[in-house]
């Protein structure tokens, strides 16, 4: 397979990142670390036998997550995340504890230790727990959008979830966007293209030359970005959530980047090319974070590895809870549905 080159609509030129912020970048990179540090734990505890089920990590895809979860506003925005989005539900406010629990099947975690480990979520606070119908979430951040603008407290939200380049191939998908622009709802959908679905090249899903041809066809604004670029990630997502909460309809955010692990971790990956792993797109978007912070002048590499070692040390302590806390007792559970009154 011969290395895609990568379309860079937005440059990550210093110019771009005058106009995100040092702040910005700083909390970004911060919970891409945070996101890359619970995973790598996770995945430990996963080879070690402590975690039943699967185990997904988002490798490489941190950038383009985390920064949607840190452009949404925590306090009014619906955010729908998929299995590779620890750093987009981390920056959007998901607890630590949150995870671990769930992984860990605590009865103390969002779920209560019912669910699988990464169908957790917390509708009461805008995040709905993952579906694995991949592009179902795309509806369903439609239809909760519909249900604002009927209670009237639209103005000025934004709904938004990720997919993969495999779901875009899904009914669900295609039946949600198409009610999102009919609608004009302010959705946004990121699409990370992370060249395959499981192990099934891109090639082999579609024809169009860019994802960005299906937003058209529905009369969707589209900006196709380099995803190992935490700049250009930050860029255009933000164009795309602003264009959103301003009326302009749904938007759609193509990210070209390579998921730099297996399907999960009980798949090596291997189907995976050498060439496309050292081609542009298999560049880890943690380190050229790092590299982009320091360049620019926003952060040392001291305070960076400050922030890791913060990191090591919340995962840590997350992790000590969970495993200490007792999985469900079917004998005196009171088995009710989240939506219950009570519940979350």
């Amino acid at each position: 397979m011969s290395a895609p080159q990568i379309p860079v609509i937005l440059s990550s030129s210093p110019s771009s990142a005058a106009t995100i912020g040092r702040d910005l970048m700083r909390r970004t990179l911060r919970m891409m670390i945070l996101s890359r540090t619970l995973e790598s734990k996770l995945a430990s505890l996963y080879k070690a036998g402590k975690i039943v089920g699967g185990v997904y990590l988002g490798t490489g895809q941190e950038a383009f997550s985390g920064s949607l979860g840190c452009l949404l506003d925590q306090d009014r925005d619906i955010f729908a995340p998929l299995i590779r989005d620890q750093a987009g539900r981390t920056a959007f406010g998901e607890e630590l504890i949150d995870a671990t629990r769930t992984h860990l099947g605590s009865a103390q975690g969002p779920m209560r230790g019912r669910d699988g480990n990464i169908h957790r979520g917390r509708p009461s606070e805008r995040r709905p727990a993952m579906i694995s119908h991949l592009g179902s979430a795309v509806s369903v951040v439609a239809g909760m959008l519909i249900a604002r603008r009927m209670q009237g407290s639209l103005t000025g939200v934004v709904g938004a979830t990720c997919v993969g380049d495999g779901a875009t191939s899904t009914g669900a998908f295609h039946e949600g966007l198409n009610l999102a622009a009919v609608e004009k709802l302010p959705l946004v959908i990121l699409v990370a293209d992370n060249q395959f679905a499981y192990s099934t090249p891109r090639e082999r899903q579609f024809a169009c030359n860019s994802l960005l041809d299906r937003a058209a066809g529905y009369g969707v604004g589209g900006i196709e970005i380099d995803a190992t670029s935490l700049v250009s990630c930050l860029t255009g997502i933000q164009t795309a959530v602003n264009a959103a909460r301003s009326g302009n309809g749904p938007q759609m955010v193509v990210g070209r980047l390579l998921r730099l692990c297996g399907h999960g971790e009980h798949d090596d990956g291997s189907y995976v090319a050498p060439e496309l792993k050292n081609s542009l797109l298999g560049r880890d978007c943690v380190e050229n974070g790092k590299v982009e912070l320091i360049e620019l002048g926003y952060a040392t590499a001291a305070e960076i590895e400050s922030w890791q070692e913060e990191a090591s040390e919340q995962v840590q302590e997350a992790v000590a809870i969970a495993q200490k806390e007792n999985g469900p007792d079917p004998y005196c559970e009171d088995w009710r549905a989240v939506s219950t009154p009570g519940m979350q």
